[in-house]
């Protein structure tokens, strides 16, 4: 069964999966509130949305990790869309631990940009989903947050710590009818993986069509492509004597 949706906030929109997910739902002649910092790519985007059958597609370009922009963001996007049946948040970088091991200021910067923004942004979101009493709160985090490997450990902490609020937020939201989404994807072949030997990499396609239906089923937390639940299982299993000697 799919979900009646007639209205979509995506921020981070230009992103690969959240483009994905953008083509599905503009079949459906859907309106999009479309935020991201690339004005060129975003006024195309749109432009593609709307070729696709969307009903309209505004743009809204802001560097998400100025928190001062994030207030006005969910204003106009209110005041543009009325009623917001699905919010979509897709924004993040994966910067290379190798470099973030000697930069602290960079360090902090992917925390910013992958966790606290995200927190700030959801959490006015929450807000005004809640005084609506409907519609869907989505988070793109991450298996990655599941533990931290010494491969990406900033990236994989700042996802776990969105998973971890998210948690807190459905658990809220539930009795309000508002619907919260994690999503948990593994290695997808997206611009920011190119060149990285990961397993299992998935396409965006497949994704995208994950996270499409679990919106309409109004799932809780979603791992895409599936097997990464059971994989994702025994790496949580793994005694910490072990597993901090994996090279991965």
């Amino acid at each position: 069964m799919r979900l009646d949706v007639s209205t979509m906030v995506i921020i981070g929109a230009t992103s690969a999966i959240a483009h994905g997910v953008a083509r599905l739902y503009a079949e459906r002649g859907i309106t999009f509130f479309l935020v991201g910092r690339n004005e060129e790519h975003l006024r195309a985007m749109a432009s593609d949305l709307v070729a696709r059958g969307a009903k309209g597609a505004n743009v809204y370009i802001a560097d998400l990790r100025m928190r001062d922009v994030h207030a006005d963001i969910v204003r106009q996007s209110l005041a543009d869309l009325g009623t917001v049946d699905v919010v979509f948040i897709a924004h993040g970088t994966m910067p290379d631990q190798r470099e973030l091991n000697t930069d602290v200021d960079a360090t902090l910067d992917c925390f910013m940009t992958n966790a606290v923004s995200i927190v700030s942004i959801s959490h006015r979101y929450a807000t005004a989903l809640e005084a609506q009493g409907s519609g869907s709160l989505v988070v793109l985090s991450s298996v990655a947050g599941e533990r931290g490997r010494q491969s990406n450990y900033t990236y994989g902490s700042a996802k776990a710590a969105v998973t971890a609020y998210y948690s807190g937020l459905r658990a809220r939201l539930a009795p309000k009818g508002v619907h919260v989404l994690t999503v948990k994807p593994g290695p997808v072949d997206t611009p920011m993986t190119s060149g990285l030997a990961m397993p299992l990499k998935a396409t965006v396609g497949v994704v995208a069509s994950d996270i499409a239906r679990g919106i309409d089923k109004r799932v809780n937390v979603l791992y895409t492509p599936g097997v990464w639940r059971l994989v994702m299982a025994v790496v949580r299993a793994l005694p910490e004597s072990i597993f901090m000697k994996l090279k991965f």
